[in-house]
């Protein structure tokens, strides 16, 4: 996963989309298709000290909005009740946990919270915020509840951009290029968060 650092026009964008200042932001995670920052990676330690554990931060109200529908339709419950009973996804879901704790130690190690992840992970889906944000900053078969997540959303994108954006058009390096997310449905295609606010 690449993962740009964050430029002014980025921050000023996701603090259009939060309504404040984004805490201790290391870089975006990905792109909307509009070329918005919708995932930013934050750092395991703010500045003021605190541990936080939720490495990708979906910021767009959007995707936000759509992923709190999904929690309000009795998702997150489902998810983890299958959990409970299905091995192979259970071992898929605690990968995606590992994978998550990974990504996070590439910016800095926090001992405090150095076994815990986001979203409920390893053992359950609490916030399914954290699980599409991962899904979406890490690419399809990583997160396999994020992934399932994020293929019920509808394309939150479809509006156009959640906020301006004074930056000019994405090139074609990584997730710096404006393309849809990939949909585990649609081949060939291209986050309630723990630990509070980002």
């Amino acid at each position: 996963m690449s993962v740009e650092g964050p430029d002014r026009a980025d921050v000023a964008a996701v603090e259009r989309q939060l309504g404040r200042r984004p805490r201790d932001m290391v870089g975006v995670a990905h792109r909307c298709a509009c070329g918005s920052p919708d995932v930013v990676r934050t750092a395991p330690r703010l500045a003021d000290g605190t541990p936080f554990p939720t490495t990708f931060y979906a910021t767009c109200p959007r995707l936000t909005g759509a992923v709190s529908t999904l929690e309000s339709s009795g998702l997150m419950r489902r998810l983890s009740d299958r959990l409970s009973a299905d091995e192979q996804l259970a071992a898929r879901y605690a990968a995606a946990h590992r994978d998550y704790l990974r990504r996070r130690e590439e910016i800095g190690e926090v001992v405090e919270i150095a076994q815990v992840s986001a979203g409920g992970m390893p053992s359950r889906v609490k916030c399914l915020h954290a699980l599409v944000a991962h899904s979406l900053a890490a690419g399809p078969g990583v997160n396999p509840l994020g992934d399932e997540a994020l293929a019920l959303l509808a394309p939150w994108w479809g509006g156009g951009p959640c906020v301006s954006m004074d930056r000019a058009a994405p090139d074609q390096a990584g997730r710096e290029q404006a393309v849809p997310p990939s949909r585990p449905e649609e081949p060939g295609t291209s986050q309630h968060q723990q630990g509070g606010r980002g």
